[in-house]
């Protein structure tokens, strides 16, 4: 924001917040190395989320800083608050808008309220308690109370934001004052607080990186596919602290032990031991002998399948196919494969989208269509449902959609800590054309080159950048497929050598 930063020995909202969502992060914020944080696409957009809302609470330009709540304006950024908190604390916040409302304060016959914007569709402790702490230190700086804050999210493509008012109650104000004395423990520690039990969260975080190689080298269980924070404490709580002791576990044993938390639990004991081999020995396991990707027998070409969407505006904006034909010597021709990007534009409206998709299909009579995850699947038979597709066609639909991702778990144990494209399309060697890259710079990308609106575009390079990875997307999908094609035992020499090693 361009503000200097804190003192060492200051609280602030953005410590607050980071330590609401993993103890560890609000460590290395204070103290960790600048230089192994890495830059994520998510800070960006939220940003731009927060300004979608606030334009669309606010649509006039706010005042900024004293000199705005001095004026009385209507919306004020820039304020910087400072003050003390439970205990004599030093505490700081930055409230990104202050709303003007009715009441007294010392800048005359009004007051003001913080306002947050939030992602997702609901609000949680990480909106909050922020806010509790903001309302503190701007009930010091305006004199007055904040009876309230307020929560707006929902906003952009032409939707009113959704509002959630806050009270400030006694309860939240002392869950505020317990939340501040335990984050000042944590960041007094001279080692950071361990790992998130639950590492599914650390994909947002710029700490990523760091944390990552420390579970990698420590065997933290979350290491091992399958096991969430639940589950992680379960074991925890039989003796089982890591990688190899759940390697060497005895996985019958295992399963009986792990039954007193739930028969489901019990269930998958065995295959969490064997997962945890596999990792350890870094060999993959077949779990089946039948052929993994029958439809592809016979078909004349494949379609590899891949969506980009703007998951809080429900839309899923680009529908990337890859087309790979076959040869008439039965081997998949790679090198005359082609992408095809139907970009959808909400004012074209999805009947014209569905119209697109469902001609492109046609053309391509027969030909299976691979995706990774249910993610494609999903979106393209409800949107067919929507449209009012009949059953007939709907079955044959179902029946062309094979899901990649489905086919390597069932027929395939691998030694990875995730079963996800990234993850098992660079074991096999596929490298993406721009390094680092994921769903979030993509949907970053787009908002960047929808500029502000429907007759006025942004940045025109994003639009090349996001087709650049979408059709990655597609061909990793392909490179994972061509390796569950080539392990077959049926699969013919010809089909075993498709020429696309992935990269």
């Amino acid at each position: 924001m361009g503000d200097t930063p804190p003192a060492a020995n200051v609280l602030t909202d953005r410590l607050l917040r980071s330590w609401l969502r993993c103890r560890r992060k609000a460590w290395l914020d204070r103290h960790g190395d600048a230089t192994k944080r890495r830059w994520t696409a998510h800070r960006n957009l939220m940003l731009d989320d927060q300004q979608r809302c606030f334009v669309a609470l606010m649509p006039q330009k706010p005042a900024h800083g004293q000199a705005g709540c001095e004026a009385g304006a209507a919306g004020v950024v820039g304020l910087r608050l400072k003050g003390r908190g439970p205990g004599g604390v030093l505490l700081e916040a930055h409230p990104p808008l202050l709303r003007r409302v009715s009441g007294r304060s010392r800048w005359g016959d009004f007051a003001y309220q913080p306002v947050l914007a939030r992602q997702g569709r609901r609000m949680t402790r990480e909106h909050q308690l922020p806010l509790a702490l903001m309302a503190l230190l701007l009930e010091q700086e305006q004199q007055a109370p904040v009876r309230d804050a307020l929560v707006v999210g929902g906003g952009g493509m032409g939707r009113r934001p959704a509002r959630d008012r806050v009270g400030m109650s006694a309860g939240l104000r002392k869950q505020l004052g317990d939340a501040l004395r335990k984050l000042r423990l944590d960041l007094d520690r001279d080692d950071p607080p361990p790992l998130a039990a639950d590492r599914r969260k650390c994909t947002l975080c710029s700490w990523r990186g760091l944390c990552n190689a420390e579970a990698a080298a420590e065997g933290h269980l979350s290491e091992v596919s399958g096991i969430g924070a639940k589950r992680r404490e379960m074991l925890k709580e039989l003796g089982i602290h890591g990688l190899q002791d759940l390697a060497a576990a005895d996985p019958d044993r295992l399963a009986e032990q792990m039954q007193r938390f739930g028969e489901q639990h019990g269930d998958v004991a065995r295959t969490l031991v064997a997962q945890a081999r596999c990792q350890r020995d870094g060999q993959p396991e077949r779990l089946q002998d039948s052929p993994a990707l029958p439809e592809l027998t016979g078909a004349p070409g494949v379609l590899v399948y891949d969506i980009e969407s703007d998951p809080d505006a429900r839309h899923d904006f680009l529908h990337g196919f890859w087309r790979l034909p076959l040869r008439s010597d039965g081997s998949w021709d790679v090198n005359a494969a082609r992408y095809q990007p139907l970009l959808v534009l909400a004012e074209h409206g999805e009947q014209r989208c569905w119209k697109r998709l469902d001609r492109y299909l046609r053309v391509h009579d027969g030909w299976p269509v691979l995706h990774y995850g249910e993610t494609e699947s999903l979106a393209l038979r409800r949107m067919a449902e929507r449209q009012g597709v009949p059953e007939r066609e709907l079955t044959l639909l179902r029946g062309r959609l094979v899901d990649v991702h489905a086919r390597v778990r069932s027929h395939w144990r691998l030694p990875l800590n995730s079963y996800g494209l990234k993850a098992v399309a660079a074991w096999q060697g596929f490298r993406w054309s721009q390094e680092g890259v994921d769903g979030a710079h993509a949907l970053l990308w787009w908002r960047q080159w929808q500029g502000d609106g429907q007759n006025r575009r942004g940045n025109t390079n994003a639009l090349g950048w996001i087709f650049t990875y979408n059709q990655d997307d597609c061909r990793a999908t392909w490179a994972v497929a061509d390796w569950l094609l080539r392990q077959s035992p049926s699969t013919s020499p010809s089909q075993r050598q498709s020429g696309d090693g992935g990269s």
